[in-house]
């Protein structure tokens, strides 16, 4: 099925979801003639999209009273709009890395469109939700060990599996920004991600406008390291300037 006729699925999915209440990967793959693995990367790549949400055998609409607090909406939004414009900086074969965290997952649904992808990530989360993509991007793990507070692997086996691959672009976010030095995490463990960002030809930061100005003491990556950072229309024109001193591409969408 071409990338048309796929889309036009989806949009059906969720049109009957939000009539029918509940769905069965059984029940609309025998109504769109297509396999039940299909359907679920379907399911998957809507539900990254926050379109709704999987349950076992199916999936449901997403609750109201989300839909209803605003400020949800609003990050929702946020996220979405930074991962679209961030992906349209992937092309076709790129050999990429995507770190763990929420604003960098929401790249998954974008990638479908990409042909010939390679892709490394230390998350779990991104990792299955990779598997479910049509388009079936080759899958890398760091491995090492798990860290529960960044829900990733971490440690010197995921640094030495990274060095021994190059790649073209790392997508990574970040707990604040220091517009004199560069991005800021609260984990101690960020070796990582200077390991990740060494081993790509451009770092693109993905980061939500109200993370600016966050007092946080661990310097993840110095502004030498970032190549392009991508926020939304929160970032302040002042904040923006001040990054492009450092050599950095600001780029700002509407959310």
């Amino acid at each position: 099925m071409n990338k048309r006729n796929t889309q036009q699925r989806r949009h059906l999915i969720v049109s009957q979801l939000q009539q029918q209440g509940e769905l069965s990967v059984e029940q609309l793959a025998e109504q769109f003639q297509t396999s039940e693995v299909t359907i679920r990367k379907d399911l998957t790549v809507l539900e990254q999209a926050g379109l709704l949400l999987r349950r076992y055998g199916g999936a449901v609409p997403v609750p109201q009273d989300f839909i209803a607090d605003s400020s949800f909406e609003k990050v929702s939004k946020r996220k979405l709009a930074i991962a679209k414009a961030a992906a349209s900086l992937i092309k076709d074969h790129y050999r990429i890395i995507i770190d763990s965290g929420r604003t960098t997952a929401a790249l998954l649904p974008e990638l479908a469109s990409k042909q010939g992808l390679v892709v490394m990530t230390n998350s779990l989360g991104i990792a299955n939700a990779l598997r479910e993509l049509e388009n079936e991007p080759t899958l890398l793990m760091t491995g090492g060990t798990w860290d529960p507070q960044s829900e990733a692997f971490q440690g010197q086996l995921a640094e030495q599996v990274l060095r021994a691959y190059d790649f073209d672009q790392l997508f990574i976010g970040a707990d604040g920004v220091d517009l004199g030095r560069g991005t800021t995490t609260y984990n101690e463990l960020y070796s990582l991600s200077r390991v990740m960002a060494e081993c790509a030809r451009e770092v693109i930061v993905m980061l939500e406008s109200d993370k600016l100005g966050r007092k946080i003491h661990n310097l993840e990556l110095p502004w030498a390291m970032v190549k392009v950072l991508v926020s939304d229309d929160g970032l302040s024109d002042d904040a923006a300037a001040r990054i492009t001193e450092q050599g950095v591409k600001v780029i700002r969408v509407n959310a």
